[in-house]
């Protein structure tokens, strides 16, 4: 049995994908900027490649300690 949805349902259906989507951008984002890096480049790249973003956010130096090695 195929349940179809009104035009409101997939409305909102997209409006929560789309909060969603963009709250998980943030993750690599801040661990970026909490390292010295872009915030708003993390985020950008984040929202079109979230698993490399998050990857290169912990995997970059941390620039804020002056302690990094590298």
């Amino acid at each position: 049995m195929v349940m179809a949805l009104s035009t409101f349902g997939w409305t909102a259906a997209a409006v929560v994908f789309l909060c969603i989507w963009v709250a998980l951008a943030f993750w690599p984002a801040r661990v970026a900027g909490r390292k010295g890096h872009s915030f708003f480049g993390y985020f950008i790249l984040s929202l079109f490649f979230f698993p490399l973003a998050l990857i290169m956010a912990y995997m970059v130096d941390d620039r804020t300690t002056g302690l990094a090695m590298g």
